[in-house]
């Protein structure tokens, strides 16, 4: 296989990848939180001297996650809490500490607030948000002071990751970091309400279309170039 059948298939993997993505965007953007994830293509050059002074092939090696606001819907929720602005929640996943923008919370039996999977909210300091089973007038200060009737409980915690980490999806609307966290500046925290999913549908089917045809041309060349290679070495088996 020569040089341009290398490049058209490093560029019709990260396509595959990044269909991939465009498919799990649009599946979720129903999802409370969601953030919409790209593709980075890479380009990579060497040189080979002769006629030909060089080569690039692509790579779709990373993922970048957009940082738009979603839509704020009210619910009323005692414990349904939105951002505004930077910043994610921070939960303890089953052991891992992990950020997220789905703030749909509920106290669990032993009073400390989870999500719909017991994954705990973490406050500013790291520990879990305890809500007392008696706590009445509960209510959450744009700051991410929760209070009752009876006096502050906790501060939530608001985190951004540090200049130089990376975010990876670890599922759903959680991610990873790779690097330290710091608090989010200049972010408000809403009660009784829940922020969507920051997909655009109409701008994924859009993207969707362009990545398919481009495919679809990789694909028409990498099989014309099979039949030449076929039709060459048919000459010397005559």
């Amino acid at each position: 296989m020569d040089a341009s059948a290398y490049v058209t298939l490093t560029r019709q993997a990260g396509l595959l990848r990044e269909m991939g993505q465009i498919a799990n965007n649009l599946a979720n953007m129903s999802s409370t939180g969601f953030r919409r994830e790209g593709t980075v293509f890479s380009e990579f050059v060497q040189e080979v001297g002769g006629d030909v002074s060089s080569i690039s092939m692509a790579r779709a090696g990373a993922s970048v996650f957009s940082g738009k606001q979603g839509v704020l819907t009210a619910t009323g929720g005692t414990f349904d809490f939105a951002i505004e602005g930077d910043g994610y929640f921070l939960v303890n996943d089953g052991g891992e500490e992990r950020l997220t923008r789905a703030g749909q919370f509920m106290p669990g039996s032993d009073g400390i607030l989870v999500a719909a999977d017991g994954a705990q909210l973490l406050d500013s300091g790291g520990a879990p948000v305890f809500v007392p089973p008696d706590a009445t007038g509960v209510s959450l200060a744009a700051d991410g002071t929760l209070s009752t009737a009876q006096g502050p409980l906790a501060q939530i915690g608001l985190w951004i990751p540090e200049e130089g980490a990376s975010l990876e999806r670890a599922e759903g609307v959680r991610f990873n970091v790779t690097g330290d966290l710091v608090p989010a500046e200049d972010t408000r925290v809403l009660q009784g309400h829940l922020e969507g999913s920051n997909v655009a549908p109409v701008i994924e089917v859009a993207r969707m279309i362009a990545v398919q045809r481009a495919y679809e041309l990789g694909q028409g060349f990498l099989d014309r170039e099979d039949d030449r290679i076929r039709s060459f070495m048919r000459v010397f088996e005559r």
